[in-house]
C-alpha cells in the first residue's frame, strides 16, 4: 500500500493540472496490467521495463518512471495470483482510496 501511495505522489505532482486522480489512477492500473503480462510472459524482471516500452503502451511517457517502481510488486506476487487476479483493477481500487 504504501508503495501505491509513493507511486501515486510521484506522478501525481507534475500532472496536478492536466489529470484527474481517476486518470491518473487508471494509468496506473494499466501500468499494473503491462507488467503483469509481461510476467505471465516469462519476461525477466529487469526485462520488464523495456518489453513494456516495446508493446507500445498508450499512457503518458511520464509514467515509464513507474515502471521500475511497480514491477518488484508484481513480482513478489504468487504466480498463481498473477495468473488469477486481475493485478491493474486491484491497484485502480487502492489508488482511488489514496
Amino acid at each position: 500500500m504504501l508503495r501505491i501511495a509513493i507511486v501515486a505522489a510521484l506522478l501525481a505532482a507534475p500532472l496536478a493540472a492536466q489529470e484527474t486522480k481517476e486518470q491518473s489512477c487508471k494509468y496506473q492500473a494499466d501500468v499494473v496490467a503491462a507488467i503483469q503480462k509481461a510476467r505471465l510472459d516469462r519476461v525477466k524482471e529487469r526485462d520488464v521495463a523495456q518489453a513494456v516500452a516495446d508493446s507500445g503502451p498508450t499512457w503518458p511517457e511520464n509514467y515509464n518512471a513507474a515502471i521500475p517502481l511497480i514491477t518488484p510488486w508484481v513480482y513478489e506476487q504468487k504466480m498463481r495470483d498473477v495468473r488469477k487476479k486481475d493485478l491493474g483493477a486491484a491497484w485502480l481500487e487502492l489508488c482511488l482510496q489514496q
